[in-house]
């Protein structure tokens, strides 16, 4: 049994099996997830589990150069923005941060190699991980 990571076998082998530039998107309950995506649903209820702590455990195996949010983001959801953004940082100072708009994130967001649905509950609680290289 695996003690540490990400315990979630198919989240563990969507981030193994990421390259460079590779992108995986972390999204909020309502999000529209393509039809024939890899996918992995995680909520259990609203609220649970959480964009932040979803992406917390990712952050721990996956290297990444980039995040994309929508830009409404910045209206609608700044605390979560904003806390997001320290994570991220905390674990990368150097990580990009791109804001566009949410029409825009979903077409982008169909080129993932996957996507895992939380229970966030509030607006605009997506992030897409662009992969980096550890080299």
């Amino acid at each position: 049994m695996k003690r540490m990571g990400i315990l979630n076998s198919t989240i563990s082998e969507m981030v193994a099996n990421m390259g460079h530039t590779d992108m995986l998107t972390i999204v909020d309950m309502g999000f529209p997830i393509p039809d024939g995506a890899k996918k992995v649903d995680l909520v259990v209820d609203k609220g649970k589990p959480g964009l932040l702590e979803v992406v917390e455990v990712i952050l721990k195996e996956l290297e990444i150069e980039k995040i994309i949010l929508a830009e409404e983001m910045n209206e609608k959801n700044s605390e979560t923005r904003d806390l997001l953004i320290n994570l991220v940082e905390k674990n990368n100072s150097n990580v990009k941060i791109e804001f566009i708009p949410h029409e825009e994130f979903k077409k982008i967001s169909r080129t993932s190699k996957g996507f895992v649905r939380t229970g966030a509950d509030k607006p605009y609680s997506n992030v897409i991980l662009v992969s980096g290289v550890i080299f």
